[in-house]
C-alpha cells in the first residue's frame, strides 16, 4: 500500500500532538501517539516513533519520558511557563485600552502556547472580573502605527474625538486633522497615551490612543529633535496626574510619616523626604496642577497638605470653595 501524502509531515504532526495535548500531568503513550498519527492518515511503528522523539530532542524540544503508573511522553519546558501565561492573560484582560473582542483574541493566542489541559486554567482566568473596556476596536493597530512612526522619526496626522451621550464619535476641530511629532507612548491610569510635540504651538501634548482615528505616518521628519534628545518620558508621565494638562509647578507637600509609602509609590524612590517635627516630613517635587492632582490631594484627607508655592495653595483653596458652593 502506498504511503499517503501526509507521511512526509509525520515529524511535524508528532510535535503538534505533543505540544497541544501533553504536559507533565498528561503524558501520552507511544500506542496513543501512533493512533493519533493514524487520524492524520500517517502510518507509524513503535521504533520509528522513538527515533522521531529523539529527533525532536536533538532539535531542542524538551521531550520527556515518564515511566511507572502514569507512563508516557510529554513536552516539559516550554517558552512560557503556566504561571507566566496566567500573568499575561490577566494583564490583557485587565488592560482597559484593549477592547473585549481583541482581549478574547489575544487570550486565545496565549492559550495556544500551553497544552489544551493547561489552557483550561487560562480560560478560568478570563472571568476574574467584569472590567470596563474601551469601545475603539482599532486601538490595537493604532499602537502599532505609532511605534512605527516613533522608530522612524516621522510626523503623524490623525483625527481626535470624544463620545457623546449616544456613544457616537464627535470629532474635535470639526474633524480637522492634528499634525504632531510622536515622542513616546505612556500607559497611565489604565489608558494608553501618545506624548508628542506640536510644532503649531511649540508645546508638548498628549492624546489618548483610543480616541485617535485615521492615523497616518507621513514622510516628514520628526520636528523638535533637540527637545526630543532631552525629553524624559517617565518624568512627563509622573508629573501629569491622569494625563490631564495644567500649569507645572515645583510644589512642597507636608505629609504624615505613615504616608511615606504613598509618596514613594506615586513619585518614585528618588524623591527626598525631609523629616519634620510631629511625625511629619516634607517633600518638594514638580507636578502639573491639574484637577486630577487636586483630586488626589483631597483623597488623602489631610494626611498630605500642599504648603507651597502660595499661588498653588490659593488655587486649591478656590477650587475647594467652588465645589463646596455646589452643596449648599
Amino acid at each position: 500500500m502506498s504511503k499517503s501524502s501526509n507521511q512526509k509531515l509525520k515529524l511535524l504532526y508528532l510535535y503538534q500532538i505533543l505540544n497541544q495535548s501533553s504536559d507533565e500531568d498528561h503524558p501520552i503513550t507511544v500506542p496513543e501517539l501512533i493512533d493519533r498519527l493514524g487520524s492524520y492518515d500517517i502510518k507509524a511503528e513503535r521504533k520509528s516513533i522513538y527515533d522521531d522523539l529523539e529527533a525532536l530532542r536533538t532539535f531542542g524540544v524538551d521531550v520527556q519520558n515518564r515511566k511507572g503508573k502514569s507512563a508516557g511522553w510529554f513536552i516539559g519546558k516550554r517558552d512560557f511557563e503556566l504561571p507566566e501565561l496566567k500573568l499575561l492573560v490577566d494583564a490583557v484582560q485587565s488592560s482597559r485600552f484593549i477592547t473585549r473582542k481583541k482581549s478574547d483574541a489575544l487570550i486565545h493566542k496565549l492559550e495556544g502556547l500551553a497544552s489544551i489541559h493547561q489552557a483550561r486554567q487560562l480560560q478560568r482566568q478570563v472571568y476574574v472580573s467584569q472590567r470596563i473596556k474601551v469601545m475603539n476596536e482599532s486601538i490595537y493597530y493604532n499602537v502599532d502605527k505609532l511605534h512605527t512612526a516613533i522608530a522612524a522619526h516621522r510626523v503623524i496626522t490623525f483625527r481626535y474625538f470624544d463620545y457623546n451621550a449616544a456613544k457616537q464619535k464627535v470629532f474635535r476641530r470639526e474633524g480637522g486633522r492634528y499634525t504632531v511629532s510622536p515622542y513616546g507612548l505612556i500607559w497611565n491610569n489604565e489608558n494608553y497615551y501618545l506624548v508628542a510635540y506640536s510644532a503649531a504651538d511649540e508645546q508638548m501634548r498628549h492624546y489618548r490612543v483610543d480616541k485617535m482615528d485615521e492615523i497616518a505616518v507621513t514622510c516628514l521628519p520628526r520636528q523638535g529633535e533637540d527637545r526630543y534628545a532631552q525629553f524624559d518620558l517617565a518624568s512627563y508621565g509622573q508629573k501629569h496626574f491622569g494625563m490631564f494638562s495644567g500649569e507645572e509647578a515645583m510644589v512642597t507637600l507636608r505629609c504624615e510619616n505613615h504616608m511615606a509609602g504613598v509618596i514613594l509609590d506615586r513619585f518614585g524612590r528618588d524623591v527626598i523626604l525631609i523629616p519634620q517635627e510631629g511625625d511629619k516630613f516634607t517633600v518638594t517635587l514638580p507636578v502639573v496642577l491639574s484637577p486630577q492632582f487636586f483630586g488626589w490631594l483631597f483623597g488623602l484627607e489631610g494626611n498630605v497638605v500642599l504648603t507651597a508655592p502660595q499661588w498653588a495653595v490659593d488655587t486649591y483653596r478656590n477650587k475647594l470653595s467652588d465645589v463646596s458652593a455646589l452643596y449648599p
